[in-house]
């Protein structure tokens, strides 16, 4: 197996017993024991209306994580740019970029990381996602030095060099990261399906840019470890419950291992689960390293971004740990 960078995509979720304050006191944890695990960058993603994510002002967020490390990168997995200016997105990552230089990403999305009313409060209106291509070249151009004859630009940001990355869970997006020469990472952790087909059309129609010269792709799955596959088996009933959670609209923060919720027994919920989760891995140092190495293997992935969701903190750590050894160790 080829060794790839590996990194965390944390959503700063509320633990049962727990509340927002304590989910960003771990996010602040898992950034740090990521940092000294050498693990390459940290990323948080933009959700709304949605009581037990703590990561709605993303940009905030991040600030803080950075605030708290000192080498791993940090960024957005991502922005949902249709719920902004790309003016103010651009003055605010250009804000993080200056205050932490060379480590700041800017991962951006199409969809509004929330239901269509929620997007209606956050902008202007309901056609701002089919504006996404426009947008993301006026937010390229207050990056460029070269704007600087424009009557208006984004300060801190113009000039500034911010890596922006094109996220995708479908095969729309591939199809933008091609044509712009910018770097894709996909949402295999929760919207597997179409994750080989998108990334084959990323690569197929990829053109060359200032910023990149090949493709690349970041993969973002599920992983849980632990010392064995039972243990491991055990904590991802907690996702499965979490999933269950999501496709029945009823979400509750994430709790203990119970066993296998009893909704998981209806063949539509558990079909539907297992489809979003058929990009996940658990097990021990063995198991993990066999399996994911496989995934590596045939996918041709450039670097593996983890979502490990567990309710007990020291447990996660060392879940990132034991991925850790099993991929580099």
């Amino acid at each position: 197996m080829t060794k790839i960078p590996i990194s965390v995509l944390e959503l700063a979720t509320v633990m049962e017993g727990g509340n927002h304050s304590s989910a960003i006191s771990n996010t602040v944890a898992i950034a740090k024991h990521a940092e000294g695990m050498g693990y390459r960058r940290i990323w948080m993603a933009e959700h709304h209306n949605m009581e037990y994510i703590a990561s709605s002002a993303t940009s905030v967020l991040i600030g803080h994580i950075a605030e708290k490390t000192k080498s791993i990168r940090v960024g957005s997995g991502g922005i949902m740019l249709p719920n902004h200016s790309p003016l103010v997105i651009a003055e605010q990552f250009g804000t993080l970029e200056t205050m932490y230089p060379g480590r700041i990403d800017l991962g951006l999305g199409r969809a509004p990381g929330s239901d269509q009313l929620t997007a209606m409060a956050l902008r202007r209106n309901q056609n701002t996602a089919q504006n996404f291509p426009e947008d993301l070249k006026q937010l390229k151009t207050y990056f460029n030095a070269e704007n600087r004859t424009a009557k208006v630009r984004a300060f801190p940001g113009e000039g500034l060099n911010v890596p922006l990355w094109i996220l995708g869970s479908s095969t729309d997006s591939a199809y933008l990261a091609a044509e712009m020469g910018l770097p894709y990472a996909f949402a295999s952790h929760f919207a597997p399906v179409q994750f080989l087909a998108a990334i084959e059309i990323y690569r197929k129609n990829f053109k060359p840019s200032a910023v990149l010269s090949t493709p690349k792709v970041i993969a973002c799955v599920n992983v849980i470890g632990a010392d064995t596959d039972k243990e491991a088996s055990d904590l991802f009933n907690s996702l499965i419950g979490l999933f269950i959670g999501i496709i029945t609209n009823r979400r509750k923060p994430l709790g203990p291992t119970h066993g296998l919720p009893e909704a998981y027994q209806i063949p539509e919920i558990k079909n539907a689960v297992n489809s979003m989760l058929s990009c996940s891995f658990f097990g021990s140092m063995e198991t993990l390293r066999k399996d994911i190495s496989a995934f590596i293997d045939e996918t041709q992935i450039d670097e593996l971004m983890v979502a490990t969701h567990i309710f007990d903190l020291e447990t996660k750590l060392k879940s990132f740990t034991i991925l850790k050894e099993a991929l580099e160790g």
